[in-house]
C-alpha cells in the first residue's frame, strides 16, 4: 500500500470516527433534552424542584417545544431576574396579537416558595400539554411564572414549614428582604412586585391562578379553592365567577374524584362552627389582578396532605381551569371588557366591606371532629383534632358581603409633582395621565385627615393606618404647571380609587406613603403666641365664645393650658395648611 492511500484511509477513518463521535454526542444531548421527568416524580412525590432545576426545566422545554418560550424579565430583590413561560399552540409569543383572538391564563408559583406544589405541578403540565397526554388549548394561551419569590427559593431548609406535610426540603416564605410577597401587591415594596406589574400588564391575563397551601384547621379535602370575592368583583363578572366558574370547577374536580371547598379561614377553632369567606383587598395577587377585572382565584392545598397527593390535585385543578376558559372563553372576553363601562358608569365606589348576615351558604362540609382538650404541656384547654372519626355535615358559609362605606366617583384626580413616589407607582401600572402646561386654578373638592388610628406593630415594612375619618370640603385652588391629571374613565379605573383614597383599606395613606403630612412642621413658642391669641378672640367675639364653650365642656381642656394655647393656634391663620391635608384633590 502506498503512502497517499495510506493517508487516505487515515483520513477516512479519522472522518469516520468524528462523524461516529458527533453523531453518539448528539444522541446523547437529545436523550437528555426529551428526558422531562421532574425531581418530583424522581423521588416519587418526596421533593421539589430547586430554582437551577425548575428553571432549567423550562429551558430544555423550550429549546425542544415551539410551542414554549421562556424569557427573563426585570428584577427581583434576589438579583436574579424573574422569568414568564408561555405555551402558545400557534407558537405565536406576540401578546397584543394574542389577545385579538384568544384568553391568557396567568399561573403564579412559588410566592410562599415552601408552599411549593404549585412549582412541581405545572412543570408536569406545561410537559404534558406539549407532548400530547392532555390536549392542546386551542383558544387559551398559558404563561406561568415558574418562581415568584426567587429570594425565598434560594434559601432552603426543612424546618420553618412546621405544620407542613413535606416536601423534604422546600424555599422560605419571606423573600430576599424578607417581605412576604402576597401582601406587597399594591404597595409595591419590593422589586419582585414591580416586575410582577410589569409581566402583569405585558401580557393582561383574563384568568389568574396562585397556588399556595393553607394554614388553619384539618379537615379531610385535599383541595381548597379561594376564589376572589364575588360581590367585591362586582357586577356580571362577579355573577360569573360566583355562579358558574366556581360551580363548573367543583363539578369538574367531583367528576375526578377530587373533593374542594371553599378555603377554609378559621383560626384554633373547628370549621363546623362556620366561616366565612377570605375578603382579598389589593395587598394580595388576587386582589390586586381583580382591579383590572381578571378572574382570580388562589388554590389552598392543605398542608397536612402528603405532597405527592397535593401536587397532584393542583395539577388537576389546573386542568380544569384551562377547560373552563376554553369553553367559557369568549363570555369571559365579553364580561371583561363590558366591566369598566359598567363601573365608570355608576355615581359612586365601594371601599369597605363587611360580612353580609343576612345571606349564606350551606356547604356539606367533610371534617374530622374536634374538641378542646386539656394540654399536657400548658394545662390550658387546646384543640384536637381525631382523623379517625370523619364527618360529613352541613356548615354554615358566610360568602356574601355588602359594602360600608362608598365613595363618589370624580371625573379625575389631581396629584402635585412633588408626590414623585406616587406618581411612580402609577406609570408602573399604566395609568395614563397629563401634565398641566400652565398654572391652573380650579376648584375640587379636599381631604383633611380628621381622625385615624395605626398599628402598633410592624406590618410588612409599615405601620398601617386605618379607622381613617375625613373632613371634605370644596376649595379653589391653583396647581402649578408639570402638576398631574389622571382621568378616571380608564382601565385602571378601580386602582385609582383603591390606591387614592385614604379610606380604602389598601390605600397609599394606609401604607403611610403620605405620613409627612402628619407631622406639623410650624408650632410656637407658649410666651410669644399667648399675647397674639388674646388679641386673637378680642378680635373675633365669635371664636371668644366656642373657646368658652369648649373650656365649660370639657374638662381636660379646661385643665390643660397647652391643649387651650394649641386649639387657638389652630384656629388662626398662623396655623400651617399643609399639616393634615391629603394632598391629592378630585375634579368632577
Amino acid at each position: 500500500m502506498t503512502q497517499t492511500i495510506k493517508n487516505q484511509v487515515i483520513t477516512k477513518l479519522a472522518s469516520l470516527f468524528l462523524i461516529t463521535f458527533l453523531l453518539s454526542c448528539s444522541s446523547e444531548s437529545n436523550s437528555i433534552r426529551e428526558d422531562f421527568t421532574t425531581e418530583f416524580e424522581k423521588s416519587n412525590g418526596l421533593q421539589t424542584a430547586t430554582y437551577t432545576e425548575t428553571i432549567q426545566f423550562y429551558q430544555d422545554l423550550a429549546d425542544t417545544f415551539s410551542e414554549v418560550k421562556i424569557d427573563s424579565i426585570g428584577e427581583t430583590d434576589s438579583g436574579k431576574p424573574l422569568h414568564i413561560v408561555t405555551l402558545n399552540s400557534d407558537s405565536n409569543f406576540n401578546y397584543s396579537e394574542i389577545r385579538n383572538n384568544k384568553r391568557i391564563l396567568l399561573i403564579n408559583n412559588g410566592i410562599h416558595p415552601g408552599e411549593s406544589d404549585g412549582i412541581d405541578a405545572t412543570m408536569m403540565l406545561f410537559r404534558d400539554i406539549v407532548q400530547g397526554k392532555i390536549d392542546m388549548p386551542q383558544s387559551t394561551v398559558l404563561v406561568t411564572i415558574p418562581i415568584y419569590n426567587v429570594g425565598g427559593s434560594l434559601n432552603r431548609n426543612s424546618t420553618t414549614r412546621t405544620n407542613q406535610n413535606g416536601p423534604e426540603t422546600y424555599g422560605f416564605r419571606g423573600n430576599a428582604r424578607n417581605f412576604d410577597l402576597n401582601r406587597d401587591f399594591i404597595k409595591s415594596d419590593t422589586k419582585n412586585a414591580r416586575t410582577f406589574a410589569q409581566i402583569f400588564h405585558l401580557i393582561e391575563p383574563d384568568v389568574f391562578i396562585d397556588n399556595h397551601v393553607s394554614n388553619g384547621a384539618d379537615y379531610q379535602y385535599t383541595l381548597t379553592h379561594l376564589f376572589t370575592q364575588h360581590n367585591k368583583l362586582g357586577g356580571e363578572l362577579g355573577d360569573f365567577i360566583h355562579n358558574k366558574m366556581m360551580p363548573q370547577l367543583e363539578q369538574k374536580l367531583a367528576k375526578k374524584d377530587w373533593d374542594i371547598t371553599p378555603y377554609v379561614n378559621v383560626f384554633n377553632r373547628t370549621p363546623e362552627e362556620g366561616f366565612s369567606q377570605f375578603m382579598d383587598s389589593p395587598r394580595y395577587s388576587t386582589g390586586y389582578t381583580t382591579l383590572w377585572n381578571t378572574l382570580g382565584m388562589m388554590v389552598e392545598t392543605h398542608m397536612l396532605k402528603p405532597y405527592k397527593q397535593r401536587v397532584e390535585g393542583t395539577y388537576e385543578l389546573m386542568k380544569s381551569m384551562i377547560e373552563i376558559t376554553e369553553n367559557e372563553g369568549e363570555t369571559i372576553s365579553v364580561l371583561r371588557e363590558n366591566a369598566v363601562d359598567n363601573l365608570r358608569n355608576k355615581k359612586t365606589y365601594p371601599l369597605q366591606w363587611t360580612i353580609d348576615t343576612t345571606k349564606t351558604t350551606t356547604l356539606d362540609f367533610k371534617g374530622f371532629e374536634g374538641n378542646m382538650i386539656e394540654s399536657h404541656l400548658t394545662g390550658a384547654k387546646r384543640l384536637k383534632y381525631d382523623t379517625s372519626k370523619p364527618f360529613t355535615k352541613p356548615v354554615t358559609y358566610r360568602n356574601y358581603m355588602t359594602s360600608t362605606l362608598d365613595v363618589e366617583i370624580p371625573e379625575a384626580y389631581i396629584i402635585p409633582q412633588g408626590w414623585w413616589n406616587i406618581i411612580e407607582l402609577l406609570k408602573l401600572n399604566n395609568i395614563e395621565m397629563n401634565r398641566f402646561e400652565s398654572d391652573t386654578t380650579l376648584t375640587v373638592k379636599s381631604y383633611k385627615i380628621k381622625n385615624y388610628e395605626t398599628r402598633k406593630q410592624a406590618y410588612e415594612g409599615h405601620y398601617p393606618h386605618y379607622n381613617v375619618e375625613l373632613d371634605v370640603s370644596e376649595v379653589k385652588m391653583t396647581f402649578f404647571k408639570g402638576d398631574y391629571i389622571v382621568n378616571t374613565n380608564q382601565n385602571g379605573f378601580r386602582y385609582l380609587l383603591e390606591t387614592l383614597e385614604p379610606q380604602a383599606p389598601d390605600s397609599f395613606f394606609s401604607w403611610n406613603f403620605f405620613d409627612t403630612i402628619l407631622q406639623q412642621k410650624e408650632g410656637f413658642s407658649p410666651y410669644v403666641w399667648e399675647d397674639k391669641a388674646l388679641q386673637l378672640l378680642r378680635n373675633n367675639p365669635k371664636l371668644q365664645i366656642d373657646f368658652n364653650l369648649r373650656k365649660s365642656f370639657d374638662k381636660d381642656f379646661a385643665n390643660n393650658w397647652y391643649a387651650q394655647l394649641d386649639w387657638l393656634h389652630k384656629q388662626s391663620e398662623n396655623y400651617e395648611k399643609a399639616h393634615l391635608q391629603y394632598p391629592v384633590y378630585k375634579l368632577f
